[in-house]
């Protein structure tokens, strides 16, 4: 089945594409776990579907790059909105998320509704991007998230320290003279990216845990963010690459969903063994304890 990834035009690409994915928001996530913002991966998400209706029905096009940049645009617009709400009114950042999150979505489903009675024959598929359909990606999609997944990592890069002061004190970053909320709305946008790429491959309802998932697995094995970066990014493309080798072992069994549930088995296992953070050495540790107090 491995040769097959370097055989297979269909597998090649799925494979590749959900790695890329797997990387840039594994990397991207990372920030957002640490700002104890586990919810923006899925406001913007949802707050894609309505961007991709209206590109839709204002082109009458199902070109990936189209429907990407209605998606980008509402993402862009969700956070806008996200910071202009916490930063002017006393809602806390949590029902703000949560509000954008049914708000934008509930917009996507009417909207899809009205496109799916409407006499439009090229309306068909729409719905996919609600789950995914990683089976669909080709060549020019993978190149396409190659290229926006680069620019996205490359500004991580580029602002690595100013990004770690941001995302571990904000106010003394501030403080510091440094943007600060400039450096959190690039940020922001940045995640925006990570989900619009990830829309093809496991849709809006998953590209949360894409997020999420990567990062919350390599907390436990680090405190350094350095680290934790890199073994997200291994931890979301490891989690692409099987979930697509899973799925094409039986042509009923949707990759996007497999993707995720592989990326479960990686975050379990981190939670359960990781030496850091892990229960069960956490357990061992502290029953040495007691016992070596028993001793004394």
């Amino acid at each position: 089945m491995v040769i097959e990834l370097f055989t297979d035009y269909t597998l090649r690409n799925v494979a590749l594409g959900s790695a890329l994915l797997g990387i840039v928001s594994g990397v991207l996530g990372c920030f957002a776990v640490l700002r104890r913002q586990g919810l923006l991966g899925d406001a913007l998400a949802h707050a894609a579907l309505p961007g991709i209706c209206v590109a839709f029905l204002l082109t009458g096009s199902k070109a990936p790059l189209v429907l990407l940049i209605g998606a980008a645009l509402a993402g862009w617009l969700a956070t806008t909105l996200l910071l202009t709400a916490v930063r002017e009114t006393r809602l806390s950042a949590d029902s703000v998320l949560a509000i954008v999150l049914s708000t934008f979505f509930g917009f996507g489903i009417v909207l899809l509704t009205f496109i799916s009675k409407s006499e439009n024959a090229n309306q068909a598929g729409l719905d996919k991007f609600l789950f995914g359909q990683a089976a669909t990606l080709i060549a020019e999609d993978v190149q396409t998230m190659g290229l926006l997944g680069a620019a996205a990592l490359a500004v991580v890069a580029g602002l690595y320290k100013e990004f770690k002061l941001l995302a571990f004190d904000a106010e003394f970053a501030a403080s510091l003279g440094f943007p600060a909320r400039g450096l959190s709305v690039l940020l922001t946008s940045l995640i925006v990216i990570a989900v619009v790429i990830g829309l093809q491959t496991v849709g809006v309802v998953l590209m949360a845990a894409m997020l999420i998932g990567p990062a919350v697995a390599a907390r436990q094995w680090t405190n350094r963010l350095g680290v934790m970066l890199i073994l997200a990014a291994v931890f979301g493309a490891a989690s692409g690459v099987s979930g697509a080798l899973i799925s094409v072992s039986d042509a009923h069994i949707p990759t996007g969903p497999v993707i995720i549930l592989s990326l479960t088995a990686i975050v379990l296992g981190s939670l359960f063994f990781a030496p850091a953070r892990g229960l069960v050495w956490s357990t061992i540790r502290r029953r040495q304890q007691r016992a070596n107090m028993k001793v004394e």
